[in-house]
């Protein structure tokens, strides 16, 4: 396999980080269709708050999906840069991004906290196994690199 494959993960959580812009922009756009908005609604960012709170949840999962996935995009260039990017990263790729799909499918949807709170948990310890497993080849590196030197 090569290094290749940890993209395609990438490329999926950026569609989905997409699907939730444009879903927050329509439902924001038909909110102030049905409710046009006034300059007091905008005077301050608590009134431009307040004035979206009854189609908030496309908002703050997108606000979401730039807290924890920065560390997974940022993960995966050093994956592949030092050619780690194997087979069990890609698969907690897929896993890291399917239930972060799944978390914004529920944050925005049923709006399930318990199952939400899961998802996300599942996630971050997805995530924290990748950066574990890229930390530890990183320290067999070093010791192989200490050995020959």
């Amino acid at each position: 396999m090569t290094t290749i494959a940890i993209l395609w993960p990438v490329f999926a959580l950026v569609a989905l980080v997409t699907i939730v812009w444009f879903t927050m922009f329509v439902q924001r756009l038909g909110h102030m269709k049905r409710n046009p908005p006034t300059a007091r609604d905008f005077a301050d960012g608590e009134s431009a708050l307040r004035y979206f709170r009854p189609v908030e949840m496309p908002a703050n999962n997108f606000a979401n999906l730039f807290e924890m996935p920065v560390l997974f995009f940022g993960l995966i260039p050093l994956l592949m840069i030092t050619h780690h990017a194997n087979h069990i990263q890609v698969i907690l790729a897929w896993a890291y991004v399917i239930l972060r799909a799944v978390h914004s499918f529920i944050h925005i949807g049923p709006k399930k906290v318990q199952l939400r709170f899961m998802a996300y948990l599942l996630s971050c310890a997805v995530l924290m196994a990748m950066s574990i497993g890229f930390f530890i080849d990183m320290l067999g590196a070093a010791r192989i690199l200490s050995d020959i030197g």
